[in-house]
């Protein structure tokens, strides 16, 4: 043990070869769209080829030129890194938005990366006319990269950080209260995961293939759907096919699908449906549903707000999963519901889905600890000697986690305050400002008023997109991983 123990902060050589690492992944998946120009004939192959080339070259000299004398990596280590590549992952990400044949400031570059790979969905552009192929599929790489995580990615393709601080990494970004591994090693855990999303992607390709999209649109829109990310390779988005039945009932299915905690798929895919029946988490999420889909239709058949069967049953309940799931795809005139469902619409991007998903928001799991708590406490008035425990999935929480949770809940909501403050100094309207930093932090990338709902942030101010872009950042990470680096202690040995 005392081998392990270092006598400074954080191993930076450790840090910085795996950043190293990490960016020779992001250069692999750089090809794809650098291919894809070529083969469309377009000439967006050059400003993705140079950015290959960079970002390869950048990795190589940092995996290479990085000797650690030891690869341990500790929980410190864990948070840096984990913050830190994600960062790095976009300034990277930005560079063929600012060379491309439609190139973008490094502001709005840098919050579309951003936004992409935190799978929030929010983009700057206004049209998607002069947007090669290669930049669509960039986009719907960069979410479904960020859907499973980077860290997690980078754990299932290098064995080795099993051994150097896996764990604390894989704590570090996976979403949720607790991080279980569904195998007896975190690069195990890593892989099992990872082919689990794969399977999902290929066969929502598939399926959307075998309806109206050609192959190329499938691959967009299936990477944007599993990462509940939302890019569109359309301007409308999913409104370019509100004509499609089809399209809309699959993408409920994958939506739904990557609003599930992936070790509970797992689990199904490997035959336990036992641990359905026992999941707590999974019934509040369908019960969410089911009871939002009731509500939804009460008020539009109340206020007369729909035209058809559609908008009555399927519509609902596409925009109750994609707004849940933080996908952020939106049907026709969904505006125009009214203010009763608004507000629900509010109330489901705080929740979020399930923990080990790739949603965003606050997760089902803190909502039902924060509810069974505030019961207990209730009964405890009545009761004062009673001891009462918080059980999810018939486990009994433990009480420091319970607090971290009430935490969590509590430095959420500030954080969109102080969001919606500062969007209000750089000039957004005020409901804007406040709605656009509860959309970015929740992942989920509507937008309201000033961008109009499902449009461009275009027209935020610059220092307003920076502001959103770590906002998005935090929600990613669920708020302790970045706001950790902000205190003295962390600093100090």
């Amino acid at each position: 043990m005392r081998k392990l123990v270092r006598n400074h902060l954080v191993n930076v050589r450790m840090l910085t070869r795996t950043a190293g690492w990490l960016l020779l992944i992001e250069a692999f998946f750089m090809i794809f769209p650098t291919l894809t120009c070529v083969i469309y004939n377009e000439s967006d192959w050059l400003p993705f080829a140079g950015a290959t080339g960079i970002t390869a070259l950048c990795g190589l000299l940092l995996a290479t030129r990085s000797n650690p004398t030891s690869r341990h990596m500790g929980k410190r280590d864990g948070y840096l890194l984990t913050a830190m590549v994600w960062i790095i992952f976009s300034i990277f990400g930005l560079i063929p938005f600012l060379f491309c044949s439609s190139p973008m400031s490094v502001t709005d570059a840098f919050f579309e990366a951003m936004s992409g790979f935190t799978t929030t969905g929010a983009s700057v552009l206004d049209s998607y006319s002069g947007l090669s192929h290669g930049v669509h599929l960039w986009r719907a790489i960069m979410q479904w990269i960020g859907g499973m995580g980077i860290i997690l990615f980078t754990l299932a393709v290098i064995p080795m950080l099993n051994h150097s601080g896996g764990m604390q990494m894989f704590n570090a970004e996976v979403t949720g209260i607790t991080h279980d591994k569904i195998r007896p090693r975190i690069s195990q855990t890593a892989k099992s995961l990872w082919m689990i999303y794969l399977a999902l992607t290929l066969v929502l390709v598939l399926l959307l293939w075998a309806g109206p999209m050609d192959l190329f649109t499938s691959i967009c829109h299936a990477f944007g759907t599993i990462s509940t990310g939302g890019y569109s390779t359309s301007e409308t988005g999913i409104i370019a096919w509100d004509h499609s039945v089809y399209i809309k009932a699959v993408l409920i299915v994958f939506m739904f699908l990557g609003g599930v905690n992936f070790g509970l798929i797992y689990k199904c895919a490997r035959g336990n449906f036992r641990a359905l029946r026992a999941n707590d988490v999974l019934h509040a999420y369908l019960g969410i549903i089911g009871g939002t889909f009731i509500l939804f239709i009460a008020s539009l058949l109340w206020t007369g707000a729909y035209s058809g069967w559609q908008q009555l049953t399927l519509d609902p309940l596409f925009q109750i999963v994609s707004t849940l799931t933080s996908t952020g795809f939106t049907v026709t005139n969904f505006e125009s519901w009214g203010s009763f469902i608004m507000a629900l619409t509010f109330i489901m991007m705080f929740f979020g889905a399930c923990a080990g998903s790739t949603s965003g928001g606050a997760k089902i799991d803190r909502i039902l600890v924060l509810f069974k708590h505030c019961r207990n406490e209730l009964y405890r008035s009545l009761y004062p000697n009673a001891i009462q425990s918080v059980k999810i999935n018939d486990k009994v929480v433990n009480p420091e986690l319970v607090s971290k949770v009430i935490a969590f809940l509590c430095l959420y909501m500030l954080l969109v305050v102080l969001g919606g403050v500062a969007l209000t100094a750089c000039g957004v309207p005020l409901i804007d400002a406040f709605f656009s930093a509860f959309s970015c932090i929740s992942n989920t990338g509507l937008g309201a008023g000033v961008t109009g709902y499902g449009q461009s942030f275009e027209i935020v101010p610059a220092a307003g997109k920076w502001i959103l872009s770590l906002l998005m950042l935090t929600g990613r990470l669920e708020i302790f991983t970045i706001l950790v680096l902000f205190l003295p202690s962390f600093w100090r040995k």
